[in-house]
């Protein structure tokens, strides 16, 4: 991946996290399927999925041309975002998957992709000066309405208040990953390998010590084909979709980036049926559509504000 700093055109950042939140969708099904081969856990896959992704970006960087950088950022500033980014990370993950054992799949997945653009539309607005708009409203406000539906629609959930606060906690730490990423990408000094790079190594050891307690090497009658679904995990919906997103992050406001990235859940709907043998429902049908619907509607109104805001040609 080359360096994508905060220059980047804002449909161009746009493509970039629609691509991340289907990426993001395809990982559930993944890991259902690792689950089905393997007596490998959540802190197991999770390490994995950060150690691997950031071997992959490595050989990534190693083969590709050297470009000179437009200017030099002090070492320690670096370290400090790549420490900051990844222990933000950290807590996304684990708190999620901590929220899915404790409450199951269905409340921890609305509660912390529900409550996403709520923080970040709050707290683009307190600490980045970002207006979300009427529009942004009323699209937030279908996106909300459309994950719920395609949520719990038809589901028998289960509500415990301990798996609530975990959910609520991940949501934290993604709305921190989404605004210092916003916040640095505003002067210049967000490069996407450099942050994915240092995120995931700061990940990867957070992640050590729970994945070493629960078990490092899985068992499996099948090591081939666990290996494939490693791989894939580490590739697609991590090295390249964090990639994206960090870079489309650093262009795109806030707000606009957690309802995008709501595509998670519908491509995991979609795959659900499709290859795990799921239902088709009139709830999973209507929750899509008002979620593609209301990412399309601030993909558009994100693409005008910022042709708005470029400078007219002298």
């Amino acid at each position: 991946m080359s360096n994508v700093v905060s220059g980047l055109p804002v449909g161009r950042g746009l493509l970039y996290l629609i691509i991340t939140g289907a990426a993001w969708g395809t990982a559930g099904a993944a890991a259902s399927l690792v689950y089905r081969t393997s007596d490998m856990g959540a802190f197991g896959l999770s390490f994995w999925r950060c150690a691997l992704g950031l071997l992959l970006l490595l050989a990534g960087r190693g083969v590709r041309p050297r470009v000179r950088p437009a200017a030099s950022r002090p070492v320690g500033r670096r370290i400090s975002r790549a420490v900051a980014t990844g222990l933000a990370l950290a807590v996304f993950q684990t708190a999620y998957f901590a929220a899915v054992q404790s409450t199951g799949l269905a409340v921890a997945t609305v509660v912390t992709l529900g409550a996403g653009p709520v923080l970040l539309a709050l707290g683009a607005r307190l600490l980045l000066g970002e207006r979300l708009g009427a529009g942004g409203l009323v699209a937030v406000a279908g996106a909300l309405a459309g994950l719920a539906v395609l949520t719990f629609g038809g589901s028998a959930a289960t509500v415990r208040p301990a798996g609530v606060l975990l959910a609520l906690t991940s949501a934290a730490g993604y709305g921190a990953m989404t605004l210092l990423t916003r916040w640095w990408g505003r002067d210049g000094g967000a490069d996407a390998s450099d942050t994915t790079v240092g995120a995931f190594a700061v990940t990867g050891l957070c992640l050590l010590p729970f994945a070493l307690h629960e078990g490092l090497l899985p068992h499996t009658a099948h090591p081939a084909r666990l290996l494939w679904l490693l791989l894939y995990v580490a590739a697609v919906p991590t090295a390249l979709a964090y990639a994206l997103y960090f870079a489309g992050a650093a262009v795109v406001r806030s707000a606009t980036v957690s309802v995008i990235m709501l595509l998670e859940p519908v491509t995991a709907a979609v795959l659900a049926v499709a290859l795990l043998g799921e239902r088709l429902t009139a709830a999973t049908t209507a929750g899509t559509l008002l979620l593609l619907g209301a990412v399309a509607g601030l993909a558009v109104s994100e693409t005008r504000g910022a042709a708005r805001r470029q400078p007219a040609p002298v």
